[in-house]
C-alpha cells in the first residue's frame, strides 16, 4: 500500500499539485481513442496469396485455417475483395506444376506467378502486386537456390533470382521482394532491372530473415519444405541482433527501397532497432506460425481470437513497422472499417 506521503510519479499527496491519476484518460473509449499512440489502418497491410495451376481451385491449407491455395481465376476474385477492403497490396507466392533442380518455372515468362500478375493487373489495375523472388517453391529439393552436394551455391543462385525478378517485372509486377537471404542478391536484381529499363520498380528486401521454426505452415501452403537439411547456412541465427543491422545496411547499400524483418513477433526488438537506425520504410512479416497459433487457440476457445489478432498487429506497428505482411489482413481490415 502506498504511504500518503510517498512520491507517486512527479507528485505527492502532501504537495499542492493534484494527485496524478493516469487512469483518467482510460475511462471510456472516446478518451482512449483520442490519446492512442499507435493507429492501425488497412493501408498498413500486405496480403500474402498462394497461386496454383488449374481453374476454380480454392484449396484450404490444412495448417492455416482460412488461407487457401488459389488458381488464377480465384486469385483475381480475392484481389477484388482485397482492394474493396482498402488493403493496398498483395504479395504472390507460386506453386508450379513441375519442379526441377534449378527451379526453372520460377523464371519462365509463362510461369504461374507471371500469369497471375498479368491477370490481376488487367482486372484490378490499382492494386499493388508484389512478387516473392525465391526458388524454394520451384526446386525439386525445396532449397532456395542451386545445390551441389550439401552446399547451397550463392553466386549462381543469385543469377537465377535476378532472372526471376526480371520476368516478374516484365509481367507487370509493381514491386519485387527477394526472400532468399543470399549475399549480393539485391545488387544483382537492381542491376538487371535497371539494365532493362525497370528503374522505377522498387525492391522490398527480406533483409533480416531468421532461420525460424515459425515457418512450418507456410511450407505446407507453398509446398516448399526442404527434402534434406535446413536453411541455417543463409538465414540468420535467431540469437543475433547486431548482425541484423549489418544485413539491413548491406541491402540498403545494394539498392533496397523497403527492408523487411521476418518473423515479426519474436523479433520486435529487431524491427525497432532497424527503424531507429536506418529510418527506412520498414516491413515486418507476421508469419504463418504466428497466424496458425492464434487461429488454433481461438478455435479451441483459449483466447479471444479477434482481440489477440489486433493486439499482435498493433504491437508490430508500435515496434516500428510501416508495413505488415499478414494473413490476418482481410479480417483486420473488416474490423478497422
Amino acid at each position: 500500500m502506498i504511504n500518503e506521503k510517498s512520491q507517486v510519479g512527479f507528485y505527492s499527496k502532501t504537495e499542492a499539485e493534484p494527485f496524478r491519476r493516469l487512469r483518467r484518460l482510460r475511462m471510456n473509449d472516446a478518451f482512449r481513442s483520442m490519446v492512442r499512440e499507435t493507429e492501425l489502418s488497412p493501408k498498413d497491410f500486405i496480403y500474402p496469396l498462394f497461386v496454383v495451376p488449374g481453374k476454380n481451385v480454392r484449396r484450404e491449407v490444412r495448417s492455416m485455417p482460412g488461407v487457401f491455395q488459389l488458381s488464377i481465376d480465384e486469385i483475381v476474385k480475392e484481389c477484388v475483395e482485397v482492394k474493396t477492403l482498402g488493403i493496398p497490396a498483395v504479395i504472390l507466392f507460386g506453386i508450379p506444376e513441375h519442379k526441377d533442380e534449378v527451379g526453372s518455372e520460377a523464371y519462365d515468362e509463362a510461369g504461374i506467378v507471371q500469369l497471375a500478375v498479368r491477370a490481376i493487373k488487367k482486372e484490378v489495375p490499382n492494386l499493388i502486386v508484389i512478387t516473392d523472388v525465391c526458388l524454394c517453391e520451384y526446386t525439386s529439393h525445396g532449397h532456395c537456390g542451386i545445390v551441389r552436394g550439401d552446399e547451397i551455391i550463392n553466386d549462381e543462385s543469385i543469377e537465377l533470382l535476378a532472372k526471376e525478378a526480371l520476368t516478374h517485372a516484365q509481367a507487370g509486377a509493381d514491386m519485387v521482394a527477394p526472400s532468399d537471404m543470399f549475399d549480393g542478391r539485391v545488387r544483382a536484381i537492381r542491376t538487371v532491372l535497371d539494365e532493362h529499363n525497370f528503374h522505377n520498380t522498387p525492391i522490398m528486401s527480406y533483409a533480416a530473415k531468421y532461420a525460424s521454426g515459425f515457418y512450418g505452415p507456410f511450407r505446407d501452403a507453398a509446398e516448399s519444405t526442404p527434402k534434406f537439411g535446413d536453411r541455417r547456412s543463409h538465414q540468420m541465427d535467431p540469437a543475433n541482433s547486431d548482425e541484423a543491422l549489418r544485413e539491413v545496411e548491406q541491402d540498403i547499400v545494394e539498392g533496397a527501397d523497403i527492408v523487411m524483418v521476418k518473423p515479426a513477433l519474436p523479433y520486435l526488438d529487431i524491427i525497432r532497432r532497424v527503424k531507429d537506425t536506418f529510418q527506412m520504410p520498414t516491413a515486418a512479416y507476421n508469419v504463418s506460425g504466428e497466424y496458425s497459433m492464434i487461429k488454433a487457440a481461438g478455435r479451441n476457445g483459449w483466447i479471444d481470437e479477434q482481440r489477440v489478432m489486433m493486439e499482435v498487429l498493433t504491437s508490430i506497428k508500435r515496434a516500428g513497422a510501416d508495413l505488415i505482411l499478414t494473413y490476418f489482413a482481410k479480417d483486420a481490415a473488416r474490423l478497422l472499417r
